[in-house]
């Protein structure tokens, strides 16, 4: 009796872990849909993306600077608020900054060609899926390398903040050159951290869908940026 109940336990869990996964998956996947739509329906048509992003006078829209750094603040609030806020507002916040993160895409489509874009993609799809593989299987700790590669982020993003302003080619091909290292990397440490609230069976169903919306964000995050580091690094400009 005792050994059917421990199989029945383990059972249970295995198919919380898989729900929890398909609804991370769905939130990336839901996301890289709202960007794609949103960048190329931006970036299709040079007449769009001037009225978004150039006043009549030929100057940088307002528009262009919330878009550049309001992201930011989005993501913050959803990943440390997230236990506040209720599925609906946190769905509303995760939409908007898809949407917002897709329109910035856009400027790829006027610097880069089609084929080198869609090249990209499929590279950045396959490393990312490979790193996400080895993070979930590993037995190695993880935990280390992440909050080493967190503090190399916090630093390219702040040499990016300010190479925003001073637009240096050096600069961003390192914090480029970097990203890849930091972005694969914390794809795995991601996914072993995902894999532990998978398996955790004392969440409620509520906490768990808000970490799936979380988890989905945060993987979506990392593949964008893993892609557009590789895009800077090896893309062909038009």
């Amino acid at each position: 009796m005792e050994e059917n109940f421990i199989q029945e336990r383990g059972s249970f869990s295995k198919e919380l872990s898989r729900d929890f996964f398909k609804k991370v998956y769905a939130y990336m996947g839901l996301a890289l849909l709202i960007s794609g739509g949103v960048a190329y329906y931006i970036g299709s048509s040079a007449e769009t993306f001037k009225n978004l992003f150039f006043t009549e006078q030929g100057s940088i829209s307002p528009l262009f600077y919330i878009i550049a750094f309001a992201p930011v603040g989005l993501a913050l609030v959803i990943q440390m608020a997230y236990r506040s806020l209720s599925i609906p507002i946190l769905m509303l916040l995760f939409t908007l900054y898809s949407a917002m993160i897709g329109a910035s895409l856009s400027t790829i489509f006027f610097n880069y060609s089609i084929a080198s874009i869609m090249t990209t993609f499929f590279v950045s799809a396959g490393t990312f899926i490979g790193m996400a593989v080895l993070g979930y299987t590993t037995k190695t700790d993880l935990t280390k390398m992440g909050s080493l590669l967190y503090m190399v982020f916090i630093g390219m993003f702040i040499a990016s903040i300010a190479n925003f302003f001073i637009n240096s080619e050096g600069v961003s091909w390192w914090i480029s050159f970097l990203g890849v290292f930091v972005f694969t990397g914390l794809t795995a440490y991601w996914m072993q951290q995902l894999k532990g609230v998978a398996e955790n069976s004392m969440l409620d169903g509520v906490e768990r869908d808000k970490l799936a919306l979380v988890g989905g964000l945060n993987l979506y995050i990392l593949f964008v940026n893993l892609f557009l580091s590789l895009l800077r690094l090896f893309g062909n400009r038009d």
